[in-house]
């Protein structure tokens, strides 16, 4: 087969690109100005709770003893959920096209990328699809690790830094590596 005939093979690109509803574009608009205005200068701990409030404002679930440091990308606020005493550490990018849920007492420590969407590369129009994260309570997930998509990690678990996590964790366990494995049980002397 030569080049000329796959390409009748294979979608246009006007097949295959994604469009956000209208409302999700505007919306992504609107918080990209505030987030630069309102959110992003107040970097200080003093402000956590301003933080708080302008994402509540956005459609975010966040608990108000709960920590976002000011420096935290956040795709899509009405599509977070973050428990009490919970805390996004910095530079945290929380690509949240799917829904991302925090539980209680959680660490999302600095630089982990949270990737709630991906494409169906099985289909010739590669989709986006949607698909959501869940962490649980007394959770930490260490420096630079990847979550993917649709991964649920239970209560308690540890994930090594630069961990790289693409299927579901077990509760109370430490993992870590690339891809992410069973290290231990997570056991309290």
């Amino acid at each position: 087969m030569n080049t000329q005939e796959r390409e009748h093979q294979l979608p246009r690109t006007t097949d295959v690109r994604h469009r956000f509803p209208l409302r999700i574009q505007v919306a992504r608009v609107i918080w990209g100005i505030a987030f630069v205005l309102f959110y992003r200068p107040f970097a200080i701990r003093l402000f956590r709770k301003w933080r708080v409030l302008i994402l509540r404002l956005f459609g975010a679930k966040v608990s108000w003893s709960a920590t976002i440091h000011s420096n935290v990308k956040i795709w899509a606020p009405w599509n977070l959920e973050v428990g009490p005493f919970s805390c996004i550490g910095p530079e945290v990018d929380c690509y949240n096209q799917g829904k991302i849920v925090i539980g209680a007492n959680s660490t999302i420590s600095q630089k982990v990328y949270l990737c709630a969407s991906s494409h169906d590369y099985t289909s010739p129009s590669h989709p986006l699809t949607l698909n959501p994260i869940s962490i649980g309570s007394r959770v930490w997930v260490a420096a630079d690790a990847f979550v993917g998509p649709g991964v649920m990690i239970d209560d308690g678990v540890v994930v090594g830094a630069r961990a790289v996590v693409v299927k579901s964790l077990d509760s109370w366990k430490v993992f870590a590596g690339n891809p992410c494995k069973f290290v231990k049980e997570r056991k309290f002397i």
